[in-house]
């Protein structure tokens, strides 16, 4: 497969790996009534840093990722300040920034920008998920290679056209566009289930029951297609007698046999005569729930740029977010995403807030209980992304719509990103991380578990914090330098003996973290115990 070459890919080919967790640290004064661990989020940081803080809770438990990234245009909309460990690329980024048109190489740093950060949301989806990427003709060439590249060409679910701007702008140079491009990718599109749109009135106009047939209404559909073979032609006259001829230039849809049964069945309309050419019956009762999704997205079915600036103003007022994307169009992501009841979705570039009013309309409508994960690094995280929310679970009283007007309900826990767990700072005491968030991180670094938004903490006086299947997994551990430094910290032969006796009597092995241990690992290995040295235990898995 080709691949998309880019200055700066060999510098972050691997950055994703290498970005240190941060936990997510909850603000109380910015949430909005908050309930419990599994809370909708709204996470104010830089999104890679905010991506790689998610894993140990949500890998391989988003839905549906729908991202609105900076479009590259050359109007230095963006920034890049990605800590990567290379002089040469901390000089270049330098340049030029943030991002213009006067920069050469601008299609250069923004691949670098989306790359790491495209790896860390494909960890984050489930199997049958999907990702949506709204972008226009700046980068949409380039970012189709790099999905292809990521999350493999096989995944293509559709390169979907929406229709945004139903006026042409007159002081264009060249071609006014009237449309931007939403790509989507499956993680595995062979699991993946794409959804269907609601039928509208218009589609079942033609379904009757001129016959009262017990089946409900129904339409008529031709016998006969236009492929086949000859041999297969033939003519059947019916009890009724009716004879049919396959039409001269077509081949029968159907054998003999098969059409008798239909007929049996009662499946076979013959006009109000009763003597006319027979048509198939098609019931309403067992067509498709809904109607296919189509790759253009008209304003008229999701609304236009204009719509959605309207529909941010009725909220926060005038003039408070540029370019804004609507709640019906995220809704039609929603929707082709197969978006369930209790599932969860996630922004990482969040702007306005679109994405969380989506799932909080949606989930006033059908009483649903899907969640929603925010990331926003600017500054308006608080005053815009998180407002809008507050304000549209608790209602907006000029609003025109009634369901605005009186809150959609809800809730959302705003959370800062907490200092790196890095090794260095551990070894010297200056940033010892809380016990549940070295919990989750040491689970899903180095055994790939994902918890969701259960909190760890330790069960007993040994150290168990989780339990699956396989393994029983403990951590020795206290935030304080001396008690890590004490005997209490270490894994002695009586706690070892008691983790092996408990570990076999529910036929699982113990995997124990801890600052050391006076015991061989052969004798360890013998009693069904892995033990993985703090801090060496926290590499990348």
């Amino acid at each position: 497969m080709p691949t998309l070459e880019f200055k700066g890919k060999q510098h972050i080919y691997a950055h994703h790996l290498t970005v240190p967790y941060r936990p997510l640290e909850p603000d109380e004064s910015k949430s909005c009534n908050p309930i419990d661990t599994d809370d909708n989020l709204i996470i104010h940081g830089d999104n890679l840093h905010a991506l790689k803080a998610l894993l140990p809770r949500c890998a391989n438990r988003i839905k549906c990722i729908y991202i609105d990234p900076p479009y590259n245009t050359g109007n230095g909309e963006w920034e890049y300040n990605d800590n990567v460990n290379s002089p040469l690329m901390q000089a270049w980024f330098d340049q030029h920034s943030p991002v213009d048109s006067e920069d050469l190489e601008r299609h250069d740093k923004w691949l670098c920008m989306m790359w790491p950060r495209l790896h860390l949301l494909k960890e984050l989806l489930t199997e049958d998920g999907t990702i949506f990427i709204s972008i226009d003709h700046n980068e949409q060439h380039h970012l189709r290679m790099l999905m292809d590249e990521i999350f493999g060409e096989q995944n293509i679910v559709a390169n979907f056209t929406w229709w945004s701007k139903y006026t042409l702008s007159n002081d264009s140079k060249t071609v006014s566009y009237q449309h931007e491009n939403i790509l989507s990718y499956a993680k595995n599109l062979e699991v993946c289930q794409i959804g269907v749109l609601p039928r509208t009135p218009e589609m079942d106009k033609s379904y009757k029951n001129p016959d009262e047939d017990p089946k409900g209404p129904w339409k008529a559909t031709p016998l006969h297609a236009k492929s086949g073979r000859d041999e297969d032609r033939y003519s059947l006259k019916f009890p009724n007698g009716v004879t049919w001829h396959c039409p001269e230039g077509r081949f029968p849809r159907y054998t003999e046999k098969g059409l008798t049964e239909l007929y049996n069945d009662g499946q076979l309309y013959f006009g109000r005569s009763g003597k006319s050419q027979p048509n198939k019956k098609t019931y309403l009762s067992e067509v498709k729930a809904g109607k296919t999704v189509g790759s253009l997205w008209p304003y008229q079915e999701v609304g236009s740029t204009h719509q959605a600036n309207e529909e941010l103003a009725s909220v926060m007022g005038k003039g408070v977010f540029n370019n804004p994307k609507g709640t019906k169009l995220i809704q039609r992501v929603f929707q082709t995403a197969n978006l369930s009841s209790d599932d969860i979705v996630l922004d990482s570039f969040a702007g306005s807030g679109t994405t969380a009013h989506a799932v909080l309309a949606l989930n006033k409508e059908d009483d649903g209980n899907r969640k929603f994960i925010l990331i926003e690094c600017e500054d308006y995280a608080d005053t815009i992304t998180a407002e809008r929310i507050r304000r549209v679970i608790n209602g907006v009283p000029e609003a025109r719509d009634d369901a605005l007007r009186e809150g959609l309900g809800g809730s959302f826990t705003y959370c800062n990103l907490g200092k790196p767990i890095e090794v260095e700072s551990m070894l010297t005491g200056e940033a010892l991380p809380a016990y549940a968030a070295l919990a989750a991180n040491l689970l899903y670094t180095t055994s790939g578990v994902s918890v969701g938004a259960d909190t760890l903490e330790a069960q007993n006086d040994d150290g168990l914090f989780h339990s699956d299947d396989k393994n029983d997994y403990y951590l020795i551990y206290k935030p304080d330098l001396e008690y890590l430094r004490g005997n209490a910290a270490i894994l002695n032969l009586e706690r070892a003996e008691r983790i092996r006796d408990t570990s076999r009597e529910n036929d699982r092995k113990a995997i124990v973290y801890a600052a050391g241990n006076y015991i061989g690992q052969r004798e360890l290995t013998q009693m069904g115990i892995i033990f993985c040295q703090l801090p060496d235990a926290l590499h990348e898995r």
